[in-house]
């Protein structure tokens, strides 16, 4: 006897295949719909992969056929994503839909839109609650879009009941934009020496895709309207995670810690640049949904850098993951081993 129905928009992406492995295992008769109608090689052969573009609302309409008891939607962004899963009220009887961190602010009105500006990276509470403020719904940019996705969602109440979870920094295999490669990068060009921005004590909540397929799993057999978290058990520094993964490389690198922002450049940046301390409360996801992680940040690492070691192999890191290079190449180069050396040289600092 099965769960239910379930279909997983945006199957083949990093979140989606591991929400359709766990549902899968769940009992549920999952379709996993991707643009390129792919599937992944972990999947069981129960699993049917289906062909629909999300943006043709009469192609995913034609998908979704008589409907299914529960809808992922791992690539929703903005109001009009929310109208067109509005539109399948009826023919579904649950949603669960990914956000992200990036809707909340500060009491100040910090968030990570203002980031980039004198004193605008946010001051968050410590753990961070979801009745934290959020940004306003609009389609300027990341977080606006996902917060006027929310809203739309949660206002159509039992019609369609809705999970949403805001997730953190996402890790695991197949991320387009993988923090880890500052270190594993690093590690495979033999680098002696690693220069941390902030004292390295920055920390900006992980979530590996397992954690969130966990949840998925818990909110398609507990349907509600509600907000929660989504985030690993542990946050590390990225002083620490930098040890773990020369931990799991079996190499050893010395760490120069700078106070403050990067002295130039880009030195001392990491994918976790975070001032402040970015850290979600859990706590909601435990009580409603009795959410208890499958993995640690940790435990999750080596598969993880196993797959962007292969990824790296033959072939330039602007070229493996365009996109992450895409965020840092108007202000300089994310793996600028000169400038570092420069800066290292003028302080008499680290080994060279």
């Amino acid at each position: 006897m099965t769960t239910g129905n379930a279909v997983v928009l945006g199957a083949t992406g990093q979140i989606g295949r591991a929400a359709v492995r766990a549902l899968a295992a769940d009992g549920w008769e999952v379709r996993a719909l991707s643009r390129g109608g792919g599937r992944d090689e972990s999947w069981p052969e129960e699993v049917r992969e289906v062909r629909a573009d999300r943006e043709d609302d009469g192609e995913l309409a034609a998908a979704l056929g008589d409907g299914c008891d529960v809808l992922v939607d791992v690539v929703a962004f903005g109001s009009g994503h929310a109208r067109q899963l509005r539109s399948f009220a009826g023919r579904v009887g649950s949603a669960v839909v990914i956000s992200s961190g990036a809707v909340y602010e500060d009491d100040e009105g910090r968030n990570f839109d203002t980031q980039d500006e004198p004193d605008g990276f946010p001051r968050y509470p410590v753990p961070m609650p979801e009745t934290q403020r959020t940004v306003a719904p609009g389609e300027a940019t990341y977080g606006t879009r996902k917060v006027a996705l929310e809203r739309e969602l949660l206002a159509v109440g039992p019609s369609l009941p809705t999970t949403v979870l805001r997730a953190g920094a996402v890790h695991g295999p197949h991320c387009r934009t993988p923090r880890e490669l500052y270190f594993v990068k690093r590690a495979l060009d033999d680098r002696p020496v690693r220069v941390l921005a902030h004292g390295g004590r920055g920390r900006f909540h992980p979530v590996h895709v397992s954690n969130i397929a966990e949840l998925i799993r818990l909110a398609a057999r507990k349907p509600g309207s509600r907000v929660l978290n989504a985030g690993d058990p542990d946050v590390p520094t990225v002083a620490e995670i930098g040890e773990a993964v020369d931990r799991i490389m079996g190499r050893r690198s010395e760490t120069v810690l700078i106070e403050g922002g990067a002295p130039t450049g880009l030195v001392g940046v990491t994918p976790w640049g975070a001032e402040h301390p970015v850290v979600y409360d859990m706590s909601a996801a435990e009580r409603e949904l009795g959410y208890r992680a499958v993995t640690t940040y940790e435990e999750s690492l080596p598969p993880t850098v196993e797959w962007l070691a292969g990824q790296l192999k033959d072939r330039a890191w602007t070229d493996a993951f365009p996109k992450l290079a895409a965020q840092y190449s108007p202000h300089g180069d994310l793996f600028g081993y000169a400038d570092e050396d420069a800066w290292l040289t003028r302080h008499g600092r680290g080994a060279q």
